[in-house]
Order: structure tokens, then C-alpha cells, then sequence
């Protein structure tokens, strides 16, 4: 990326993904972590993918603090290592600051989860909320 562009909340998902990929817990159990989709990975692995922001504006008309809802899902061929793929995830990333090329994010904590099955696979997804 250019040096002299400043990065914005858009690119949090880099950060996940770096404090994903540097996790041991997380390391240990995958190293697979795509952004948005994948068609042809092989379990367990993770996808994650910016489900929203929030711009909150300065009175000055100067950007303010960001919060993005960050969906980060963990799929694998038997619920029990899908469970301990998510608590890995939260573990790694729950309560957390953290910065990666330039982005920094002031908090990370987890607000929402569910679980399902899908194409052969055990799911648990998490939602969490990031302060940029």
C-alpha cells in the first residue's frame, strides 16, 4: 500500500486477520484465515468480513472515531474442534488493541454469536465490535 495513504477502518480486517495469524492458540488449530469467502479451503479455517460501520463524525467536519462490526467464522469438520477454533478466536481477539501496517484498532470485543452447519461443516460465528 502506498505509504502516504493513510489506512481507515476499512482495512480492520487486516488487523484481525494479522493477530489471527500470529496467535499460538490459533496457529495451532489453522492457519488458514480468508477474508470474506472462500470456495475450496480445506477444515478447519476461518473467514472473516466487515459486516458494518459507524462513522461518528467531529463537530469540526473531521472524521472521528469509527466502529466496525467485524463477523469472523470458524468452520471445521467436527463440532467439538469448531468450538475450540471460537475460543481460540475470542481468546485471541477479545478485549484486545492492536495494530498492523499503520491501523490501529483501540478496542475489540465480542457481542454476538450463533452456531450452525453448513456444506459438511460446523460453524461458529462471532461477531465483534472494534474502535477504531
Amino acid at each position: 500500500m502506498d505509504a502516504t495513504v493513510k489506512n481507515t477502518s476499512l482495512s480492520a480486517g487486516a488487523v484481525i486477520r494479522a493477530v489471527l495469524l500470529e496467535d499460538p492458540r490459533v496457529s495451532a488449530i489453522t492457519g488458514r484465515v480468508f477474508p470474506v469467502v472462500t470456495d475450496s479451503a480445506e477444515l478447519p479455517y476461518i473467514v472473516y468480513r466487515r459486516e458494518s460501520m459507524e462513522t461518528n463524525p467531529q463537530k469540526s467536519g473531521q472524521p472521528g472515531a469509527d466502529t466496525v462490526r467485524m463477523e469472523v467464522t470458524c468452520y471445521a469438520s467436527r463440532y467439538g474442534e469448531s468450538v475450540e477454533l471460537a475460543e481460540a478466536v475470542r481468546g485471541a481477539l477479545d478485549f484486545i488493541s492492536a495494530e498492523h501496517d499503520g491501523q490501529r484498532l483501540r478496542a475489540c470485543y465480542l457481542t454476538d454469536s450463533e452456531e450452525a452447519w453448513q456444506d459438511d461443516a460446523y460453524i461458529q460465528q462471532m461477531i465483534f465490535t472494534i474502535k477504531i
